[in-house]
């Protein structure tokens, strides 16, 4: 048979289609355990960024060591031990029926829709003693889902430092929040007033340091009003009481220590 025919056009086209995808599937298949590791580290190390426990040159696993990973029940604002946080997946059970809820929409200022019952929050410990929380927050900004954690001092008021790792928002207005310089504003900052309301605000403009409520404030991103108020809105959700608003008041009064 001539190889010019079409059937053997055809056979060799559809053998090198099959051998092709083989190649592709074995190496998504022996890659996958290395993009895992990859993922686990860049999460582990915004953690520890957010809780500026981070080091420069310095093995992340290592670091992670001084961090507890544990769960929360959202609901009542309790750990819950029967899970293993280290392999607890939020947004996996934020899209599994029996693990989710839906929020109510006068509650959901983030825009989330739905969420998991239960959520990781990760503690910084000198002895029995908690230091610093870090909780995951996440909400839709201008063009998707932003992500990231805010860390929070032993008197689940004053923010030690907040970072976002994911997010689809504009480069260099809306994709300002990677900036440290942005994210170093955050730090001393309180959540919270006397009367233990949630005061915390993201302005539209600069905050002016020589007025008292300068400590609740925080600068607005400049040119990105949206993705501003976004995230303005999804923070106060999540440190709400149908975020870890419970958890967090738990912790002030030392009933979760």
């Amino acid at each position: 048979m001539s190889n010019d025919t079409i059937p053997k056009t055809l056979t060799v086209a559809i053998l090198l289609c099959v051998v092709c995808s083989v190649l592709v599937s074995g190496a998504a298949v022996s890659l996958r355990p290395l993009q895992e590791k990859n993922a686990a580290l860049f999460t582990k190390k915004n953690i520890l960024i957010a809780g500026g426990l981070m080091e420069e040159g310095k093995d992340i696993d290592s670091l992670f060591q001084r961090i507890e990973p544990k769960i929360v029940d959202l609901a009542t604002g309790d750990f819950d031990e029967s899970i293993n946080a280290a392999k607890y997946d939020q947004r996996k059970a934020a899209k599994t029926a029996d693990l989710s809820v839906v929020i109510p929409k006068e509650k959901d200022w983030g825009n989330i829709i739905t969420r998991a019952k239960k959520a990781p929050v990760y503690l910084v410990k000198e002895g029995d003693q908690i230091e610093t929380m870090i909780l995951p927050i996440h909400g839709k900004g201008l063009w998707g889902t932003m992500y990231g954690f805010l860390a929070l001092a032993a008197d689940a008021n004053t923010v030690k430092g907040i970072t976002f790792y994911e997010h689809k928002e504009t480069p260099g207005l809306g994709g300002e929040v990677e900036n440290p310089r942005w994210q170093k504003q955050w730090v001393g900052k309180k959540l919270f007033d006397e009367n233990n309301k949630l005061v915390i605000d993201l302005l539209k403009g600069s905050v002016d340091k020589s007025k008292p409520e300068a400590i609740y404030q925080v600068d607005g991103l400049s040119g990105a009003t949206i993705t501003t108020d976004s995230v303005d809105n999804f923070i106060r959700y999540w440190l709400d009481d149908h975020g870890f608003g419970r958890f967090l008041a738990k912790m002030k009064g030392g009933l979760n220590g």
